[in-house]
This record gives C-alpha cells, structure tokens and sequence, in this order.
C-alpha cells in the first residue's frame, strides 16, 4: 500500500484546468500541460489498506490499482506502468474518457472524497510514453493462425492486441478512413488529442497487426468472403445507430445527429477541411442529450464560435450527492459538470422537444419544448409550460440503438441477435457462426470505454481458445457481466 496516513493527511486535489478564455480559442486538451505530475505521489498516498478493494469491482478491466497507487507514491513510474499494463492495454484513452466507475467504488468515497484514481493512471501512462517504458511487444513465434477484427475502437484494438502478441496473425478493418473508431471521430480534440491513438497504432504496427482503412465489410467486402480468408473473425463493430427524434419538423435542414456533426470538426484537426461543412459559428445551437456526448458536442460549439448553447435532457436534475438508492459501491448518477459546462451555456432538465420550426428556405429557426415529470411512473406534459428556444443548429446526441445491419455484416453472415438487437453471443464470445466472435457495444449494447477494453481482452480469449484448442490470455469479464449500477 502507499501512505498508511496518506488519506488522513492530504486532500483531494484533481487535474487543473487552463482558464476558459484560453481553451476555447484551440482544441488542445483542457488541463494544464505538466501541472498533474507534481501532485501525483502525494494523490497516491491517499490509497487505504482497505482490505477488500472495491475499485477492482467498479472496473471491469480489474486495474490493480492499490499496486499502481503504492508505486506511484513511491515514484516507481517504471514497476507502476508495468502494473497499469498488466490489465489495461491503453491507458491513456481510460485514464482520459472513462468516468472512473472505480472512484465510485472506492472504499475511501464512503466518507471522503475518492482517490483521484483516473488522475494517477494517466499520470503513470503519460509518465511511460516520456520515459521510453511503452515498447512493442511482438511475439515470439507465430501460430499461423489468422484473425479479422471488424472495427477499429477500444474493443476491437484490444481484442487485435492480444491476439497479435499470442501469435496470430491479425488484420483490422475500419470503414473509416483513420484507424480508431469513435476515439478518433467521435472524442473531440479537446478531449484526447489524436496524437495518443497514433502512437498506439504505431506499436502495434510494430508487433505486427495489421490496418486495413476505408472497407467497410458488408458494402466493400462480404462478410462471406471475409470468413473464407481468414481462420477467425471478431465483429468490434460498435453500436453505431444513433436514437432519432421523431418529431415533427426533423426534416429541416439543420438538424444532425451528434455522430454527423462531432466527425467533422475532428477532421479539420486532422487537416481534411479548413472549416467543417456543419458548423456552430454564430449560431443558436440546441443539444438534445444530457449524456457525455452531448457535453462534447457543447464543447465542440464552444469553439465553433457559437451565438448560444442550450443544453436539453428530458429526465429530472440529477443530485449532487449519492441517492439513498444508489448506494456505494455502485455508480451513482450524479449532476457533472465537466470542462464543457465550465465554459458556457444553458443547462434545461425535465423538457421535451415537441416539434421544430423552421424559415422559408427550410432551414431550422426555433425549437418547441415542454415541461414535463414523471407521474405514476409515465413521463407526462405540464400544461402551459409551452415555450420555444433558438435553434439555428441542432445536435441529437440521445444515444445509440444498436450495431449498424443497413451495410449487411448481419445478414450476410446470418447472426443470431439478442432481445436488444445485439449480436448473441455465448461465454466464449462466440455467435452462432462458428469461428465468428463479437466483442464491445455490438454485442453488449452502447456502454463505457473500459468495459469495450474489457470485452476485447476477453473475446480474444476466446478467439485463442477456439484457435489453438488452450488460452493464457486473460478474460476479465464475461459477456452477462454488467456494471456496479442500481
């Protein structure tokens, strides 16, 4: 353990911001370059000899994070990475988007505030890439053995890693034109500079996987002959179906799903475009969505220059504290304000959007909303609290539905799916088709990143299983495993 009186002696003290009127003009990340480091091993400290660590439990990737903790307070950078990796592939993308399930869990945030657990762990990462300590790790002999992994996100990276350094032979295909998924186009630059996905990818070059952008199977390749050229299949396809609102007056120009609107202006930080063909400057921006990716989209319009930001999410406010039936070690739902909220806008809870409005040349001018509450458990209107708000760009960031079957993966490789339109799968991450594995939000519906780590650790497994007849590979979680939530 680190500091047997570390939580008794020293406070909680998190990341610190740049100031708001700097961050907005640039799409850098929000916090202070170098300022984390210098309070890390006093943070550490504040890790408990608790007996039982609840954080393991709040993770699904299992972090051994007292191990990490008590090396970071000693400034062991080197024995702490190795600690970090021998669960977490990437650790940087975590340590940056993860709303830390394991602080909910820790046995200290009872009645004190949790250890800055997310903090440290991107310190130590951050910490190895600067010291050299994050090496390739190709295998020592191949297996002959050839795997396809559909999707390039947390899940199928993972999955690709595991599977290369157990000897495999692994090709990854994203229909994007960059490798990364939604950590490349759906995470804004402020969030997680791109430059920490370029440098994963480039060790796993090293080890040997293999990237293969821009083919989407289904449309560019059958998912049949996808299967006759490889031994193994891993579907890390996502679940990419964003929640529509069917309201009257969706047809007006100006309405876009996050996931149309958040690619772009990541793409002019990749130099694609000077300025992106959707974009908030000088506009009343409503979002739809009072989830994390409705925050980036407000961040995103921040920068974009926008007039107004308006902020709507149909449920209730959330507390501050810990609702009596939410108590620890679960993930509470709580009122966040993240680096987003600090900088500007309007925040409107228990509304619903009832129809838009627009000018004569279709173009979206006004949004109508209405209260409402939850009565006898059925979301009902107020009446008379009809009003309507600017809306020149409007953003739907409601969530996702399910993996994509319009480009044909499902029916083409003739997937069983489950109640919630996911692809079954069984305790091996195996579908119905043999040989063919799924692995993160395609098989268990839109969840958090490191549970998409998780599945990917774990379906690789499987994967080596299926292929070699034994695995060593861990498997952290199983695909029925769900989160520490009421």
């Amino acid at each position: 353990m680190a500091d047997p009186k570390g939580f008794l002696n020293h406070g909680r003290e998190v990341a610190r911001a740049r100031p708001v009127e700097e961050r907005v003009k640039d799409w850098n990340e929000v916090y202070v370059p170098g300022s984390l480091l210098p309070i890390i091993p006093t943070q550490a400290s504040r890790c408990m000899d608790c007996g039982i660590p609840f954080c393991h439990n709040g993770c699904p990737l299992g972090n051994l994070i007292p191990e990490w903790n008590d090396f970071a307070y000693r400034e062991d950078w080197s024995a702490a990475s190795e600690r970090l990796h021998a669960t977490n592939n990437f650790p940087e993308f975590t340590g940056r988007l993860c709303p830390a399930p394991c602080e909910s869990a820790c046995v200290l945030g009872i009645n004190q505030p949790a250890v800055t657990i997310k903090n440290v762990e991107v310190s130590i990462i951050d910490k190895a890439w600067d010291s050299g300590d994050v090496a390739a790790q190709a295998p020592e002999r191949l297996s002959g053995k050839t795997v396809a992994v559909i999707g390039s996100g947390p899940a199928g990276l993972a999955a690709a890693q595991q599977l290369t350094r157990a000897g495999h032979t692994v090709a990854v295909y994203e229909r994007a034109d960059r490798v990364g998924g939604l950590l490349r186009y759906g995470i804004p630059e402020f969030k997680m500079e791109k430059r920490h996905i370029n440098r994963r990818i480039e060790q796993m070059r090293a080890e040997g996987t293999r990237f293969r952008t821009g083919i989407e199977i289904g449309r560019d390749l059958k998912a049949t002959d996808l299967r006759k050229r490889y031994d193994a299949v891993v579907i890390a396809a996502g679940a990419t179906v964003s929640r529509d609102l069917p309201a009257p007056g969706r047809e007006l120009n100006g309405i876009h799903f996050a996931m149309e609107y958040l690619p772009l202006a990541n793409k002019v930080q990749e130099g694609d475009f000077v300025s992106p063909p959707i974009t908030a400057e000088g506009k009343h921006v409503v979002v739809i969505g009072g989830g994390d990716t409705g925050a980036d989209c407000v961040g995103t319009a921040h920068r974009q220059g926008a007039a107004s930001v308006t902020q709507l999410e149909i449920m209730p406010q959330p507390g501050e504290d810990r609702a009596p039936h939410q108590p620890w070690p679960t993930f509470p739902m709580l009122y966040k304000v993240t680096s987003a909220h600090e900088e500007g806008g309007d925040r409107v809870y228990s509304v619903s959007t009832t129809h838009f409005e627009g000018d004569e040349d279709g173009n979206v001018q006004w949004l109508h909303l209405v209260e409402v509450a939850f009565v006898d458990g059925k979301l009902t209107q107020k009446p008379g609290t009809e009003r309507k708000i600017p809306a020149q760009l409007v953003t739907l960031a409601m969530g996702f539905t399910g993996t994509d079957q319009e480009n044909g993966l499902v029916s083409q490789f003739a997937l069983e799916l489950d109640e919630r339109g996911n692809i079954a799968r069984d305790g091996d991450y195996a579908t119905n088709v043999p040989g063919v594995f799924v692995a993160g939000d395609a098989g268990r519906g839109q969840s958090l990143i490191v549970w998409a780590i998780a599945e990917g650790r774990s379906a690789a497994r499987g994967v080596d299983r299926f292929l070699t007849g034994v695995s060593e590979l861990p498997a952290p979680v199983r695909p029925t495993d769900r989160s520490l939530m009421v």
